[in-house]
């Protein structure tokens, strides 16, 4: 009797949603911050928004091929996707040996990453929204300024292959999200609105000579080096670029109403 009384629980407390906040999401209640990058350094309004806990693993992925084959790496058209896409994947439904299910899925483009969180009802968070949610250390909204966590980021940056880590593997910060930093690094709806105005690397190479001097001008706080290689990083890329240490997570909305 007590075995089916707990199964009753059990069921109860999943179908009720209260074993997982938001689908697995959680509330950034919004506010606002000077960005690394703005006009005039101009300050920024957050509204209050949702983001995924953890970024988008294999598994999810491997799941949601399944369901819509035109993203699989032998189906995908080039326009939406470049020649490295799920490139360490054994076939269009198999991952390779050595990937974890649940480390997050990498070598996706935007394009891809952008119809996954669709797919979902959600969507890519804004790079404003992305830089808000990171600021957040284990205690605190703005850690911008403490030196530990800016070290952190700077030493993650230097390590190879943490992409193949379980998600969950860094600290869970102010908000509850975990692994903002510490395992890959993620796409957003609007990667490349800050440094160019196009969709395009030659907007990039039109200036490369004077490309960190130039992008460097507009920063908020020059000394914070790991925000600067991340906006850096953003504006060298295509929306069709699937890179092996790069993936995503969805955001989402919060009905007012």
């Amino acid at each position: 009797m007590k075995k089916y009384l707990f199964v009753f629980l059990w069921c109860l407390t999943i179908s009720s949603g209260l074993f997982a906040q938001f689908d697995d999401m959680q509330k950034v209640k919004g506010g606002v911050f000077t960005p690394l990058y703005g006009v005039d350094s101009l300050q920024v309004k957050i509204d209050a928004f949702l983001l995924d806990t953890y970024p988008v693993s294999n598994e999810a992925f491997l799941e949601f091929v399944v369901q819509n084959p035109k993203w699989r790496k032998s189906e995908v058209p080039k326009l939406f996707a470049d020649g490295n896409y799920l490139k360490d994947w054994k076939g269009d439904v198999q991952l390779a040996e050595y990937l974890l299910p649940n480390a997050p899925v990498t070598n996706i483009s935007w394009f891809a990453a952008k119809n996954y969180c669709e797919s979902k009802g959600k969507r890519l968070p804004t790079v404003d929204e992305w830089e808000f949610a990171a600021m957040a250390d284990q205690n605190s909204a703005d850690a911008r300024k403490m030196e530990s966590y800016n070290q952190f980021i700077l030493e993650w940056y230097e390590t190879p292959n943490s992409f193949n880590k379980p998600i969950g593997s860094t600290f869970k910060n102010f908000y509850g999200i975990y692994d903002l930093h510490g395992l890959v690094w993620e796409w957003t709806s609007d990667f490349n609105s800050v440094l160019i105005s196009g969709e395009s690397r030659q907007d990039v190479d039109k200036d490369s000579k004077l490309f960190c001097g130039s992008a460097a001008v507009g920063a908020s706080d020059l000394m914070n080096y790991a925000a600067f290689m991340r906006y850096a990083f953003r504006g060298s890329m295509k929306a069709s670029y699937s890179v092996k240490n790069l993936g995503f997570r969805c955001a989402k909305d919060i009905d007012v109403n």
